[in-house]
């Protein structure tokens, strides 16, 4: 019981860091949810067109002056995760497919009419608008010449081929209307398949480091690579008609807002969607420039040369900020009297250590999805997954800079009558404090890393352009999210050996060089 006590006063001691803490988070919560009564929150997928479309409804609201102004959530992940926003209320609308929505989302393909999938998802507290007016379906595409040298033409001449290297997108592999079931409705044996991220597969299959992936049929790379669109003779793929999808209590809260977004339906084809993806993903104009030209506005295409938005880039640098300090500051307050706690208590020792490395081993998007549920998107789901990754390196160096302290000091302090607080403030954690900084110092260069995925949770950051800029494919757009990150990593690393050195007397820095 002693051990407990000694941890519960030491966890006392830090009560008002850790009030303060809540209360930054609680006012950031509040801030979100007032937004989300002022604001429309549109978000998108992780591709060109849906990035696209995105940007369009949030720019039908601005452009008509609108008393409800625009909060961006675009990129935010696979369809289940922006499905998932919607229905929980964290999201107001993004661009679907209808059948994506029956066959992956709803799981009911037999929901074929615009009215029955309306009808369904009322149920869940979702509608849709009527058809944007193009339907862009699942294809799979090789090479032309490729396909002519192995006289490939439909997608069941796949049969003779079951060597072709393939690489198809992460979640086309497992949906009802995926890849496997198409492998089973076709009776393929594909045995070499492996996923990739949509927009570099075309730089894979240009190559020749693959032979066959999957396409949307209004991609914009089809025509400039010369690509062959198999058949789909047994008609396995749906209709795949973009709409809008909306929650419902967010049709009937800002009316005006809904009316201005359906005012879409009918005003895109095929080839008007294929010309807005081109000039993006070959022309290199910016999202938000596409989307202007889709309301008139004649922009000029600039390419590479296009500058870093200054406004955005501190936008996203202050979330970026927000995220790691936040998150560090409560896995601190949680993970040193974890790590005290784990030394005095032998029975609770293998409990706490095994339990804070699992967090570690858990995959961080697979985390965020398991959040959602839970805690919706945006900043809270964001902060708890990056508190939860950064126990490990606190908890074990914390364990361990009490574990070496010398038995000698202890008996000492003993002698000299220092019990429970003092001996915990006065001699362990001083004397453990090297070891705690190189943990913390750990823990806050891995939060800014992990920081970049709090983007596909729509929770900002540098991730933002990381994600934007591999949806089409620009190394441009990615280096204006991976290069500051970066920067400020080694930014946390100066400043802790900074600090290392004022902070702590000679001896203990001789100490933490040994630690680390």
């Amino acid at each position: 019981m002693k051990c407990l006590d000694r941890v519960a006063r030491a966890f006392d001691r830090l009560k008002g860091s850790l009030c303060f803490a809540a209360l930054l988070i609680s006012v950031f919560a509040a801030s979100e949810d007032l937004y989300s009564q002022e604001r429309l929150r549109v978000g998108s997928k992780t591709f060109t067109e849906s990035y696209i479309l995105g940007e369009i409804l949030a720019q039908v609201i601005e452009r008509e002056k609108s008393a409800w102004r625009v909060d961006r959530r675009l990129g935010m992940g696979g369809s289940g995760i922006v499905f998932e926003a919607v229905r929980t209320g964290h999201l107001d609308f993004y661009p679907e497919y209808t059948g994506t929505l029956a066959e992956a989302l709803l799981q009911r393909p037999e929901l074929k009419s615009i009215p029955e999938l309306r009808e369904a998802l009322t149920e869940l507290g979702m509608t849709i608008s009527d058809p944007l007016g193009f339907n862009n379906t699942y294809a799979l595409a090789m090479r032309r010449a490729h396909a002519e040298e192995l006289g490939v033409r439909n997608i069941s001449d796949l049969v003779n081929h079951p060597n072709l290297r393939v690489g198809v997108s992460y979640e086309f592999l497992d949906r009802s209307d995926g890849f496997y079931a198409l492998t089973e409705a076709y009776s393929l044996a594909m045995s070499r398949v492996r996923g990739m991220e949509h927009s570099l597969a075309y730089d894979a299959l240009d190559s020749g480091s693959i032979d066959l992936m999957d396409v949307y049929t209004t991609d914009a790379k089809l025509g400039a690579l010369d690509l062959l669109l198999l058949e789909d003779d047994l008609e396995f793929f749906p209709r795949y008609d973009a709409v809008i999808l909306a929650n419902l209590e967010s049709t009937e809260r800002a009316p005006e807002a809904w009316e201005l977004l359906k005012t879409l339906e009918g005003q895109f084809s095929e080839s008007k969607m294929i010309e807005l993806n081109a000039m993006v993903d070959i022309d290199r104009m910016t999202i938000e420039d596409a989307a202007r030209v889709h309301f008139g506005e004649s922009i000029e295409i600039s390419g590479f040369s296009r500058p870093i938005f200054v406004q955005e880039l501190w936008l996203r640098t202050k979330e970026h900020v927000f995220l790691v300090v936040i998150s560090l500051i409560f896995s601190i307050l949680i993970a040193v009297p974890l790590g005290f706690l784990a030394h005095h208590s032998k029975l609770l020792e293998q409990l706490i250590l095994s339990t804070t490395g699992i967090f570690q081993t858990i995959p961080s998007l697979a985390l965020l999805g398991f959040l959602i549920p839970i805690l919706g998107i945006g900043v809270l789901p964001a902060l708890v997954a990056m508190i939860l990754y950064a126990l490990l390196p606190i908890v074990r160096n914390t364990y361990l800079g009490v574990e070496q302290i010398p038995k000698s000091l202890r008996e000492t302090a003993f002698v000299l009558g220092l019990e429970g607080r003092r001996r915990l403030f006065w001699i362990e954690l001083p004397l453990a404090s090297p070891s705690i900084l190189a943990g913390i110092k750990t823990s806050a260069v891995i939060s800014v890393g992990t920081a970049t995925l709090a983007a596909f949770i729509g929770a900002g950051g540098y991730g933002d352009f990381i994600l934007r800029g591999l949806a089409i494919n620009d190394a441009w757009t990615i280096l204006h999210g991976a290069l500051p990150a970066a920067l400020m990593a080694l930014l946390v690393q100066g400043i802790f050996d900074f600090s290392e050195r004022w902070a702590l007397p000679k001896g203990l820095r001789l100490s933490l060089q040994k630690s680390v």
